[in-house]
């Protein structure tokens, strides 16, 4: 099968580690499924595992990609839940597993025409979405949810920022905050991500690291040291950050003077459970929801596809088309 491999790793040239080749399709163990991949999307995720950060060169090489949504062994529509872990073991809670792992850690990723992953893992395609929507869910969409809903606990009405307006997560949250009944700022560079933010529902767009008209209760922050300054500032007394990521740099100044001062919150948020990710369905059903697609590509096109994330030319998810195997449906 063709597959998207990271052979090598790069901090300052991540694409040049990143092949296209031809892998044996994977084989299910006990307890496991494999699933056809019709549609997955690029992460944040897959560039730091091309640049070294957070994934040993030992696991290399390794199939990357996080998303995917697709048919299982029976030809039911499913989406694949990423996080590889034991809620026994985190007390109830995958992600506090201190063994869990995302597609494309330990295991081969769904940049491929095959993914085998734990068969707890599937859910059940809802058939109001698209495959391409529903592969846009797993990682981005579901950290939004986890940072908005369990740990920031929002409710209708608390003013919400979220910094770095057109990224996966960011594009995610405004949709969601807005959905809950927040009142929902952003903030980008770019004046056409800001315009987009309006017209998703934000109550205002700036640009980076300008006053807001108010300060706010919730922060939505995976920029990092760009913007960690600007959210701290933003932020009530008693008001709470949650950061899922750091893309600008992971050692902003802590500026705990203002932390400890204003009873400030800061919490750390990383990707989902299986039930957030079903409670996030059941919103985008209730709500009409759908996730903001930039453009789709073909698996052939993966590094173009990354070129346009590393310069910040997206607005939302690019989704990627595997080839459709030899015999199968499209």
């Amino acid at each position: 099968m063709q597959a998207a491999i990271a052979v090598s790793q790069s901090a300052t040239a991540p694409l040049t580690g990143l092949v296209l080749d031809e892998a044996p399709e994977p084989e299910a163990e006990p307890g496991w499924s494999v699933v056809r991949v019709v549609s997955s999307s690029l992460n944040m995720h897959d560039l730091w595992t091309l640049r070294g950060v957070g994934h040993p060169a030992e696991r290399l090489p390794i199939i990357l990609g996080c998303d995917a949504a697709g048919y299982d062994e029976a030809g039911n529509e499913v989406i694949v839940h990423p996080v590889i872990a034991d809620p026994d073991a985190g007390r109830g809670d995958e992600t506090l597993d201190p063994n869990r792992a995302l597609l494309s850690e330990r295991h081969n990723g769904t940049f491929a025409e095959y993914v085998t992953v734990p068969t707890r893992n599937l859910i059940p395609k809802p058939s109001w979405l698209s495959f391409d929507e529903a592969a846009c869910l797993p990682v981005a969409w579901t950290t939004a949810y986890r940072m908005l809903f369990t740990q920031a606990r929002i409710s209708p009405g608390d003013r919400v920022l979220v910094q770095g307006a057109g990224g996966g997560v960011a594009s995610a949250a405004i949709k969601l905050a807005v959905a809950a009944g927040a009142i929902v700022y952003a903030t980008s560079r770019s004046e056409d991500k800001r315009a987009q933010a309006v017209a998703w529902g934000a109550r205002a767009a700036l640009p980076t690291g300008e006053r807001l008209p108010e300060r706010v209760d919730v922060v939505i922050e995976t920029v990092g040291e760009a913007t960690w300054s600007h959210s701290l500032k933003s932020l009530r007394p008693g008001g709470t950050v949650v950061v899922a990521g750091a893309t600008s740099g992971m050692n902003p100044p802590a500026d705990l003077g203002r932390v400890f001062y204003l009873q400030q919150r800061i919490i750390g948020s990383t990707g989902c459970t299986r039930s957030e990710l079903i409670a996030l369905l059941t919103m985008m059903d209730a709500t009409g929801l759908r996730p903001v697609i930039d453009r789709t590509l073909p698996l052939s096109d993966i590094h173009k596809g990354f070129r346009l994330m590393l310069d910040g030319q997206l607005t939302g998810k690019l989704v990627i088309h595997p080839p459709t195997p030899a015999g199968a449906s499209s």
